[in-house]
């Protein structure tokens, strides 16, 4: 059995070679860096490269599962990969532990007046009488109650606050005070202090918020995104920041990325932006791998994956 890489490990590939001895690794820098005969032989393919797409897999007849080293998989040929039936697993559970450490970055830095604090040092302004707002007792809802807001939804619980979330049906999560199905989100909407998408991008998802549910949104409301951009028009977010619709955004993804320095965004005072870094972790590859072994191991003594299975129709 080969199986290629798109990306370096590093230490890892030794591991990986050692653990595994009647696997044939081959370890890339990339889709450019598989020469023809690779291609036309693998049968994993395995990391990350947002450059694969349907004419690389074209040329692998032998691939039958792709090991992918992210969570969102929306800009893979997944029509492609379910008509030809290729395993896809993905890297879910994982960022979630940086991202709900963001999560709660973003709102301690608004709640506690960090910015406020920054620009006043930057002025040599000194004012103690500043003062920031407490956690405990406000409502966080999450859109999309999956292993980011699980995640998140455990560092809320602790600092008091009542945590709430949306999904298809509205089916209980454990550390939820109360669950919404998606035919209720403008309800939902209207309880929170704190909204969170944490969504990945689906053919259900793409604009699905539009301005009537930031309308629903307290003016006093703290939006976050880090699910992806698409959930929502750019010129509606930017419609509902200029009008007040709500307090602040923070956002680390957008519809179109890379954001352009022209991009309206950059003007607005009630915005916080990051470059889509959320996910980014130093423990990453490491604990990919070892989702990646799990399942390979699998492969060779079930020929079944285990963890992490991806529906390509579903895009999740």
């Amino acid at each position: 059995m080969k199986a290629v890489s798109l990306m370096k490990l590093g230490d890892l590939e030794n591991e990986l070679k050692a653990r595994f001895p009647n696997v044939d690794f081959v370890f890339s820098n990339g889709l450019s860096d598989i020469d023809d005969k690779d291609r036309e032989t693998l049968e994993i393919l395995f990391g990350y490269d947002g450059k694969l797409d349907e004419s690389f897999l074209k040329q692998c007849p032998n691939l039958n599962w792709i090991a992918w080293y992210a969570t969102g998989v929306n800009n893979l040929p997944l029509e492609y990969i379910s008509k030809h039936n290729i395993k896809l697993t993905n890297a879910k559970g994982v960022h979630a532990k940086q991202m709900s450490e963001f999560i709660f970055a973003y709102i301690l830095d608004d709640y506690k007046k960090m910015r406020t604090s920054y620009i006043n040092q930057k002025n040599k302004y000194y004012d103690s009488s500043l003062t920031g707002s407490r956690l405990s007792g406000e409502k966080i809802l999450f859109i999309g109650t999956g292993s980011i807001a699980q995640q998140t939804a455990r560092i809320a619980n602790v600092m008091g606050m009542t945590v709430m979330g949306v999904n298809t049906t509205g089916h209980t999560i454990e550390g939820f005070s109360k669950i919404y199905p998606i035919n209720e989100l403008k309800e939902a909407l209207q309880e929170a202090n704190i909204v969170i998408n944490t969504l990945p991008e689906t053919k259900d998802t793409i604009h699905l918020l539009e301005r009537e549910h930031f309308e629903c949104m307290d003016h006093n409301c703290l939006f976050i995104n880090v699910g992806r951009g698409t959930v929502v028009k750019e010129e509606i977010l930017i419609e509902a920041l200029k009008e007040k619709l709500i307090r602040h955004a923070y956002l680390d993804v957008f519809e179109n990325e890379p954001l352009q320095p022209s991009n309206e965004l950059y003007q607005l005072n009630n915005v916080t932006i990051t470059a889509h870094i959320t996910g980014n972790g130093n423990e990453n590859k490491s604990e990919v791998t070892g989702i990646f072994e799990k399942n390979l191991k699998s492969i060779l003594n079930n020929n079944e994956l285990i963890e992490n299975v991806v529906n390509p129709l579903n895009g999740y």
